[in-house]
């Protein structure tokens, strides 16, 4: 090669940008791991960031005190500013960007989004993309409801039976063909669904007939989300609904988190979900910024654990570490 074409080339490599050269993924030699999460609105999440000085249950309260994990210091900077994941990325209802305290869950809150975005980033050498669907008010009898448990009475497929259902899949088939629709910066990258966790149960809990039949359409949701997306050994974990907390004795309430514990039990899915306790993260309301008897009276911790929890289950499912076993009730 003449002396003049390889100095320009030389020329050319010195000017390239740097993330050019060291981050493969924008040639498209880097696979990024998608998640789905979803359920109704304990998904969607009300877990408050900032209330009133001194309110106890807020995430801000809870980075702030001294006493508190060092996972909620990992949360801001030294700066005083909410970290920005650089390798976590996630997509909700029409916001997509990088995975950070707020702006993915209901106004001025947080989800289980953020517990299970640190968690599964953590673990993972990946860049990770999370898929979250948490429409509020929806149940798995109705427009959750998965195709292979039919109609639901005589009420036909449509609108508002099994449309939540369907919208999951077709977003996700939308995601993993299109990201550049979403994620610009990822175009070109290979994407691999990698697990699924949901976290619903509230509006079934308020029906016996529905509370009933939770376990056969939760073992349908799982079959059908497996086969309609090809992935059939999806990794699926379950976070309880377990609002209440220890003392809950409604027996629909009982009905929908033994109905959930049972399935990941089924020996069809015992190696590829788990279940994820939840009762233990209840706050009441003396101590959450809302003393309401739903959205887990707002508590940030609450919602924090719950995210935290479910991801270590699937980091546990994806070959990591054991999780925290299930604790079991407290001794009267």
């Amino acid at each position: 090669m003449p002396k003049l074409l390889i100095f320009l080339a030389l020329i050319l490599v010195q000017n390239l940008p740097i993330n050019t050269l060291a981050n493969p993924s924008r040639k498209g030699s880097e696979k990024v791991k998608v998640f789905i999460l979803a359920g109704q609105s304990n998904m969607e999440g009300h877990g408050l960031i900032k209330g009133k000085p001194g309110q106890k249950g807020t995430l801000e309260t809870l980075v702030n005190d001294p006493e508190a994990s060092k996972d909620y210091k990992n949360l801001i900077t030294s700066a005083g500013n909410w970290v920005i994941r650089d390798d976590v990325w996630i997509s909700w209802i029409n916001k997509n960007g990088k995975l950070t305290v707020g702006g993915y869950a209901g106004r001025g809150s947080i989800g289980p989004e953020l517990g299970f975005g640190w968690e599964v980033g953590d673990f993972l050498k990946e860049r990770i993309i999370l898929l979250k669907f948490g429409p509020g008010g929806t149940s798995l009898a109705g427009p959750w409801r998965p195709p292979s448990s039919g109609a639901k009475g005589d009420k036909p497929r449509g609108d508002l039976i099994g449309s939540q259902y369907e919208h999951l899949v077709k977003k996700t088939k939308d995601v993993l063909n299109h990201v550049e629709k979403y994620f610009p910066s990822l175009n070109g990258v290979e994407l691999e669904l990698a697990g699924l966790g949901w976290h619903q149960g509230w509006n079934d809990g308020c029906s016996l007939n529905d509370s009933k039949e939770y376990k056969e359409n939760l073992t349908n949701f799982i079959n059908d989300i497996r086969k309609d997306l090809n992935a059939h050994s999806l990794p699926f974990v379950v976070a309880g609904s377990g609002f209440g907390g220890w003392g809950q004795s409604i027996d629909r309430r009982l009905m929908i988190m033994q109905a959930q514990k049972s399935v990941t039990e089924l020996p069809q899915f015992k190696s590829s979900s788990k279940y994820v306790e939840t009762r233990g993260f209840f706050r009441d309301g003396s101590v959450s910024p809302r003393p309401i008897r739903y959205h887990w009276c707002c508590n940030a911790e609450t919602y924090w654990l719950i995210g935290s929890g479910m991801g270590k289950a699937m980091v546990e499912l994806l070959g990591g570490p054991d999780a925290p076993a299930n604790p079991s009730p407290p001794k009267p």
